[in-house]
């Protein structure tokens, strides 16, 4: 931003130095707008030209394309107009020089005057004023961020129930829906179905279990006498109160 004015403030010091140069000593006492533009190209004669036709009507063309520059914030244009107001300077030097023999700056207000330096330096700054301007910068839409997680799949609506399906649903087509009376789940007894007569039994091989009913007798016969004797009387103990 800051940038642009001080480039639009120089295009329009430029310009206007370009548009005022033929109202000045361009060589000799002749003023700029005293040359034809077509003397440029043809040949400079000492014949006067109307200020139509005359070195103004390039060098406003040019401040025109300034100003349009200048709204469309564009460097291109800026730049385009100081080409021109150089150009055709350039070119009436070169014309200027083959008719009088050379171009010099004389002290006796003879040879280049002031318009020549007008003209050479708005050109010049015209061209600076696009180096500094930033010029409009274009605005892209941001790219659509990829979606991080995969897209949910669409979720299938069930179809509404026809007529004939509204018994099932317990409401009819054109009333309000009927509570349904509540029914406590039925549930049957633990040891019904499989395990009716206890707990699962499980198939295990008929020789094993009978060595092990074995082991559980041969056990207890054997170990009769290491086994406590209890008549049902408890033992004294040391902190129990006396008896009598």
């Amino acid at each position: 931003m800051v940038r642009n004015i001080i480039g639009s403030i120089l295009a329009l010091a430029a310009a206007a130095a370009a548009v005022l140069s033929p109202f000045l000593i361009w060589f000799d006492g002749r003023r700029g707008h005293d040359y034809r533009v077509a003397d440029l190209f043809n040949g400079i004669t000492a014949t006067s030209s109307a200020v139509a036709v005359s070195l103004l009507l390039p060098f406003a063309f040019a401040a025109l394309v300034t100003l349009i520059g200048l709204v469309l914030r564009s460097r291109l244009l800026v730049a385009l107009a100081g080409l021109i107001v150089l150009g055709f300077t350039v070119l009436w030097m070169v014309r200027q020089g083959q008719v009088s023999n050379g171009l010099s700056i004389n002290g006796g207000g003879t040879g280049l005057g002031l318009g020549v330096a007008y003209a050479l330096g708005g050109g010049v700054v015209l061209l600076l004023a696009a180096l500094v301007m930033s010029g409009r910068r274009a605005h892209y839409p941001a790219p659509d961020a990829p979606y991080p997680y995969p897209y949910p799949a669409p979720v299938q609506q069930e179809p509404a129930p026809q007529d004939e399906d509204w018994d099932s649903y317990g409401a009819h087509p054109y009333g309000q829906a009927q509570p349904q009376p509540y029914q406590p789940p039925v549930y049957g007894h633990p040891w019904e179905g499989p395990h009716k007569f206890g707990p699962p039994q499980y198939d295990e091989p008929q020789q094993n279990r009978q060595d092990w009913q074995n082991q559980q007798n041969q056990s207890q016969d054997g170990d009769t006498q290491s086994l406590p004797v209890n008549d049902g009387r408890a033992e004294p103990r040391d902190d129990d109160p006396p008896r009598h």
